[in-house]
């Protein structure tokens, strides 16, 4: 994993890539047009990148400098005419080369290029599933906030200009491309959509539209301008080819033309991606290598874009470094495509957002040639489809008895992936931000932390949290003039607080001291592995001296829970506190395990102390307190 989560991440380019290695191997290597990591590009010795998402129209681009540059025109074609100029002007012909020549599009909102906007006036046949109604699979999948129902903009997507005529069928939001056009780039958009909206509003106010023929015209604006954005790409395809052609390189240079991921253009009833269905998981990969690969060559391998730099550095001749996830991809080209031997059975898929983008949840899964499993934390849902026989997804067989068998073979085969892959969501970001109570409370910590002053800071859960119900009183009379901020949540398990710490919590903060317990709800929910909570923990303890290195951090154990010494979650805390231990390093890190006191002389938890054998009642509070109060002392609070 390269730690570049989701967008907003910041991308650490001082790890190890693929063009790092290209260019020890005598490679010179360059990346035009987007990068969208944040932090600049390395391994690179040209690079000229848009800043963010970019823009279609009068695109600015980052130079080496880190100054920006603004073009008119298209971007895509910006972008090929950089990529070209490199390749005739600025690489050394004397070496080899890498060039990645990254566009825009096709990415939403769709803002084709003047030259296409006529193109496609027949209207485009609909997908079948345009009015899914989500039935036969997860409830999670109603939720979704990326319909073309109900969640294209106004003015971005649909291209009307103004407010908001039609609320009930269009969210708000303005056109920034149009912002950017100069005068004539306006006049041929308008002249080209003017017509269509207005005749569009006059049908809407006369009551002409009903729901289902509402969605059709805003399909057939949307796959419109998608099919034109895409037509800008084909051009510049064409040009790339055609001037290897022209030069005589042709026959001595592989190319390939990829994606980050598949979109959604009306199956489902959706636009954009991250969901694991077909549509989004696919990603588009063509190859033209002369004398290797047959043309019209058509593969059934599982790939993936892991597989990329395994597959480059194979071609140059360059060792491939044991921890690159992928495999080189030249055994299955030279396969006519088929998968080889040694090749992997099924592919492993994750998202991370949950809920922050369209209102998607996090879910992982996997998918072999046929079946495809899903899962989803957040309602422990599984869902089963066979591709043979459903290949729109449209029916989970989770609970079909007659797939009883491939069930547990999928979920055995996922389980083996994640530990392939070394998943821990332990220490992945996330948030509960689709809960909102979780988000109110999320939003008052961090509005509290803003405001600074704090010597010490509780993080956890519902535990910790519990200072503000059972255990009020013990916090006023031992931690109320002590300038002490509460920063649990019920619930939350380390990748939360996690995601809590690096999104707003510890704003302003500096405490002198951190009281740190959490992980009892790794074990409840997931039954976790010791070593995986460890590691979230181990995490926690990362960002507290990232964000505040002077900061004492107090690592309590997690604290028993169950009926007896036997039960088998207290067995897991009970092995996550034995590695926890080691963590101390007797200076800015001090472990200490107090579980003990809220136990009887046969290890069992008094329902006057844990009335439910987890939270503390008042008295448990109490104990609490005055187990760390020397230590808090001798800690300087």
């Amino acid at each position: 994993m390269n730690g570049f989560l989701h967008n907003g991440n910041r991308f650490d380019g001082s790890q190890m890539t693929f063009p790092k290695l290209m260019q020890q191997a005598g490679y010179q290597t360059a990346v035009v047009g987007k990068w969208h990591l944040t932090s600049d590009p390395t391994g690179f010795d040209y690079w000229e990148v848009l800043p963010g998402q970019g823009s279609y129209y009068n695109p600015d681009l980052i130079q080496m400098d880190n100054s920006k540059k603004r073009y008119e025109g298209y971007c895509s074609d910006i972008i090929t005419d950089l990529s070209l100029q490199w390749l005739k002007e600025k690489r050394d012909p004397n070496k080899p080369f890498i060039l990645m020549c990254q566009h825009k599009a096709p990415h939403r909102n769709w803002a084709p290029a003047v030259r296409h906007l006529e193109m496609f006036k027949d209207d485009v046949p609909e997908p079948s599933t345009l009015f899914d109604d989500y039935n036969g699979r997860t409830e999670l999948l109603k939720e979704n906030e990326m319909s073309i129902k109900d969640h294209f903009s106004w003015g971005g997507d649909m291209k009307f200009h103004g407010d908001v005529m039609f609320p009930d069928n269009f969210t708000g939001g303005g056109n920034g491309e149009y912002r950017r056009m100069t005068d004539e780039q306006k006049a041929a958009w308008d002249a080209h959509y003017e017509p269509e909206n207005q005749d569009f509003i006059k049908r809407m106010k006369a009551g002409e539209l009903n729901e289902k023929q509402i969605i059709s015209w805003k399909y057939q604006r949307y796959i419109k301008d998608y099919l034109r954005c895409v037509q800008a790409v084909d051009d510049s395809v064409g040009r790339m080819l055609q001037y290897l052609d022209e030069t005589g390189q042709a026959e001595n240079t592989i190319v390939i033309y990829s994606s980050d991921q598949g979109f959604y253009l009306g199956e489902h009833g959706w636009f954009d991606k991250r969901w694991m269905f077909e549509q989004s998981l696919r990603m588009p990969f063509l190859i033209r290598w002369p004398g290797k690969v047959e043309p019209g060559t058509d593969g059934s391998a599982l790939i993936q874009n892991i597989d990329y730099g395994p597959t480059f550095l194979e071609v140059a001749g360059a060792m491939i470094p044991a921890e690159m996830q992928g495999q080189s991809l030249v055994e299955v080209l030279k396969n006519k495509g088929e998968p080889t031997a040694s090749w992997r059975d099924a592919i492993y898929y994750a998202y991370y957002e949950n809920a922050s983008v369209h209102n998607v949840p996090v879910h992982d899964g996997v998918r072999t040639d046929r079946y495809k499993l899903m899962f989803f934390p957040r309602t422990r849902e599984y869902q089963l489809f066979d591709l043979r026989y459903d290949p729109d997804e449209l029916t989970s067989r989770h609970d079909d008895p007659e797939y009883a068998e491939i069930l547990a073979g999928m979920k055995k085969r996922y389980t083996d992936l994640r530990d392939f892959y070394e998943v821990n969501t332990a220490v992945i970001p996330a948030t509960r931000g689709e809960e909102k109570k979780w988000q109110q409370r999320d939003m008052e910590l961090t509005a509290n932390a803003k405001k600074g002053d704090f010597d010490l800071a509780f993080i956890g859960d519902s535990i910790t949290q519990g200072w503000e119900g059972n255990g009020k009183d013990v916090w006023q009379k031992y931690y109320g003039g002590r300038k002490a901020m509460n920063l649990g949540i019920g619930g939350d398990r380390t990748e939360h607080v996690i995601w809590r710490l690096t999104h707003g919590n510890l704003t302003n903060v500096k405490p002198k001291v951190a009281v740190l317990m959490i992980g009892t709800n790794n074990t409840g929910h997931l039954d976790q592995k010791p070593d995986q909570v460890a590691a979230g923990i181990e995490r926690i303890l990362a960002i507290l001296k990232e964000q505040t290195p002077e900061t004492k951090v107090l690592l309590l154990g997690i604290f028993p829970r169950g009926g007896s010494t036997l039960d088998p979650k207290r067995l897991n805390n009970v092995a996550i506190n034995q590695i926890l231990q080691k963590k101390s390093d007797g200076d800015r890190v001090r472990y200490a395990d107090i579980g003990h006191i809220f136990t009887d002389d046969e290890g069992k938890l008094p329902k006057s102390i844990m009335p439910d054998s987890l939270h503390l009642s008042e008295e448990g509070y109490k104990l609490w307190a005055e187990a760390i109060e020397p230590m808090l002392k001798d800690l300087g609070v």
